[in-house]
């Protein structure tokens, strides 16, 4: 069977995307699920290879080297040569380095959308310097969505241990209340349900958190619950869905309910994102739904504290392209 073929996009050159990328293809496992290509600098990695003391991808693609269908029996790297070494301070945001990782977004979510890529995995960008190079999306997941033409998005972070799907994403926690509404919680189960549901090879059982604490103590702190969750609930039971909620977001990641439930959908970011990453920071991975392609991605950030010192961890890359490649 071909292996598929997987687009890496090099994130923001200043943070650990560039070692993660180098250390994720020289590990032995992902040549065995798929066929690697980095969509980045070569010149910026070329200089983390030096640095690190880590192994080069022998092909170096330009962008237009290639037509079809990508199948290299090796690593390689396809260098859009937009941004070098010199002109970025490892560790800190700049304008230069959210254009760039903004470029490999756009050319490897293109590839796959025409055929030459199966997935994309991407490495971690900096929001901030994106926004600083005036790139319009607060993440990778609207703008996949715009490249895409597809939507809405719907942002799940999984590992075998735990999964979480957001309702909201990037938006400020005041305007969480207003953001949710029925047809919204509705699709993220179904998305969460038909992602799951390749993942495990079976049914998933799900379950829908609470906005308000105790679950608004019918209507005492809230009744959102009322008025929007229980809707959406009930009217994806009435599909057929194993779906359980509204239960109240302190208790919902305990040891029991872990084992009882294979996903939580979340209204908010952090209300996932916490314990996710609590119970699974080095093994998680970000996988968009709801768009015309397969994507997956680091659980982390740019980790500009760490950034080029050579202590990246890429555990989360590599299992972020086994489960593209599981996926495709």
């Amino acid at each position: 069977m071909t292996r598929p073929a997987i687009a890496v996009t090099m994130g923001d050159p200043a943070g650990v995307g560039p070692e993660i990328c180098l250390k994720a293809l020289a590990d032995p496992r992902v040549g065995q699920v798929c066929a690697p290509v980095i969509v980045g600098s070569a010149a910026v990695l070329a200089k983390a290879s030096q640095q690190f003391g880590l192994p080069m991808p022998a092909h170096i693609l330009s962008p237009g080297d290639f037509t079809g269908h990508f199948d290299s029996p090796a690593p390689a790297i396809i260098d859009l040569a937009n941004i070098t070494s010199d002109q970025f301070t490892p560790g800190e945001t700049g304008a230069a380095c959210g254009k760039a990782a903004a470029e490999y977004i756009t050319f490897a979510a293109e590839g796959a959308m025409a055929g030459a890529f199966d997935a994309i995995t991407t490495a971690p960008i900096s929001k901030k310097a994106m926004n600083e190079a005036g790139v319009a999306f607060p993440g990778h997941t609207e703008m996949l969505a715009s490249l895409t033409g597809s939507g809405p998005p719907v942002m799940m972070l999984h590992s075998p241990r735990v999964t979480v799907a957001l309702v909201t994403t990037h938006i400020a926690l005041r305007d969480v209340p207003g953001a949710i509404d029925r047809a919204g919680i509705v699709h993220v189960v179904r998305q969460t349900h038909d992602a799951m549901t390749r993942i495990l090879g079976r049914e998933p059982r799900l379950a829908v958190l609470a906005l308000n604490c105790h679950g608004g103590e019918d209507g005492l702190f809230g009744d959102e619950e009322q008025s929007v969750i229980v809707p959406a609930i009930e009217e994806c039971r009435a599909d057929g869905l194993d779906v359980a909620g509204p239960l109240p977001p302190d208790s919902s990641f305990s040891e029991a309910a872990l084992e009882r439930y294979d996903a939580h959908i979340c209204m908010y970011h952090d209300q996932g994102l916490t314990p996710f990453k609590a119970l699974s920071f080095k093994e998680g991975v970000n996988v968009t739904l709801g768009i015309s392609i397969i994507r997956t991605s680091v659980g982390h950030g740019a980790a500009f504290d760490i950034a080029w010192q050579g202590e990246a961890d890429p555990s989360s890359l590599i299992v972020a392209l086994a489960l593209a490649a599981k996926m495709v």
